[in-house]
């Protein structure tokens, strides 16, 4: 499988949780290397390709972006698949 490099997107939005985790605090926890688990979510209601990703403390960190969500999707589906936390930037972070 071809390594892709990724922004992670709605980092500033709230986690659905009880305690309401934060995004943005979670991403600054992350190390470069740090894995990182990738969740479809084919019942989101605002996109039927979202794909969420998770830290290793199963905290929600964001969303694969729109355009590259259904072929990071489809590969899910199709293939093991592995990603690691890579960078935090100014307006979110990077997933490989």
């Amino acid at each position: 499988m071809d390594e892709i490099t990724t922004s992670i997107v709605g980092i500033d939005f709230p986690n659905a949780d009880k305690t309401r985790s934060n995004r943005r605090m979670e991403i600054l926890l992350c190390a470069p290397g740090d894995r990182v688990t990738l969740r479809r979510e084919p019942k989101n209601p605002h996109d039927s390709n979202a794909v969420g990703v998770w830290s290793e403390r199963d905290i929600q960190l964001g969303y694969i972006s729109a355009e590259r969500a259904p072929m990071i999707g489809r590969r899910l589906q199709a293939e093991e698949t592995s990603a690691l936390f890579q960078a935090m930037h100014q307006g979110g972070a990077y997933i490989r």
